[in-house]
């Protein structure tokens, strides 16, 4: 019988330094998309997957992050005096259970499998989510919601791929995939930040996982990979021959890279289009600049 999952990793110690000076005093992912938090998303992500209990991998500086999820009562109170409910429960739905979440301290910066590994005496014996925050993505069906309902029939370790240009392979992990159809794939190897012409496939690994425990006793080694750094996609490679396997989920849905600010930026863009209230205005000013660009050029 396969285990629910439950518990998901969200590993956010990370500086932000591409953000600064903004990250100097504000976590990166609290900076705002349209009018929510990086991390909002990801939340909102996770519970719609069935996500019982969060676990925040964090670092120095990251206090805003933990006071985001705690109670407003002074906000709540002049909310309710004000007669504003529809931003009230807009408030509440910020807020997580007592015990749902649970903040874990990284010392030192090693890397992805390093961070995810600092969660395990909260893991134990159960698969787990891992969510990047930075990777955003805008689905009809939530991403996670989908690999869960996948992972339901395959077991194993999963992870979302999607496919990207050839020359941008040495910035992720690609995936060598079986043959066949389905969203579904085996995966039968997996190479970390690969040089183009070394790269098995244009089939990228992002920042989405459901990961058996056996991945945490790898990670146990403290090996270090590509860069330097204690990598997962390595912990997760180990479990190509084991017994339950690895696959990769071709998500439907369209992913933004909310850790460049070109990325964050057409995210902005994107998600700005998509609410009915911002739609009209925003279409129309962006319409304006276009049109005001090709003229002076």
């Amino acid at each position: 019988m396969k285990q629910r999952v439950t518990k998901a990793v969200f590993p956010v110690a990370g500086l932000g330094t591409r953000f600064l000076p903004a990250t100097k005093s504000v976590p990166k992912e609290i900076m705002t998309l349209v009018d929510q938090p990086l991390i909002q998303y990801a939340i909102d992500e996770a519970r719609a997957a069935g996500i019982e209990e969060f676990i925040f991998v964090t670092a120095r500086g990251k206090s805003a992050l933990e006071d985001y999820f705690d109670h407003s009562p002074e906000l709540e109170a002049r909310l309710a005096e004000d007669g504003k409910d529809k931003l009230l429960e807009v408030l509440k739905s910020t807020y997580m259970p007592s015990g749902a979440i649970a903040y874990i301290r990284q010392h030192q910066a090693l890397g992805l499998g390093h961070a995810v590994w600092c969660a395990r005496n909260l893991i134990g014996d159960e698969p787990f989510a891992v969510i990047l925050p930075d990777d955003v993505i805008a689905a009809e069906k939530p991403c996670l919601q989908q690999m869960v309902e996948a992972h339901r029939e395959t077991g194993g370790c999963m992870v979302a791929a999607m496919e990207v240009p050839n020359e941008r392979t040495s910035s992720y992990g690609v995936l060598d995939v079986e043959p066949g159809s389905g969203n579904a794939m085996k995966v039968r190897g997996m190479v970390e930040k690969p040089k183009p012409a070394d790269a098995p496939s244009n089939l990228a690994v992002i920042g989405r996982y459901i990961l058996s425990p056996e991945v945490m006793k790898h990670l146990d080694s403290g090996e270090k990979g590509a860069g330097g750094e204690i990598q997962l996609t390595d912990a997760i490679a180990k479990e190509i021959e084991g017994p339950r396997g690895v696959y990769g989920y071709r998500f439907a849905g369209e992913r933004y890279d909310c850790g460049s600010k070109a990325g964050f930026l057409q995210a902005t863009v994107a998600f700005g289009l998509a609410r009915e209230e911002l739609r009209d205005e925003f279409s129309q000013y962006l319409q304006e600049m276009m049109a005001f660009r090709s003229a002076a050029q």
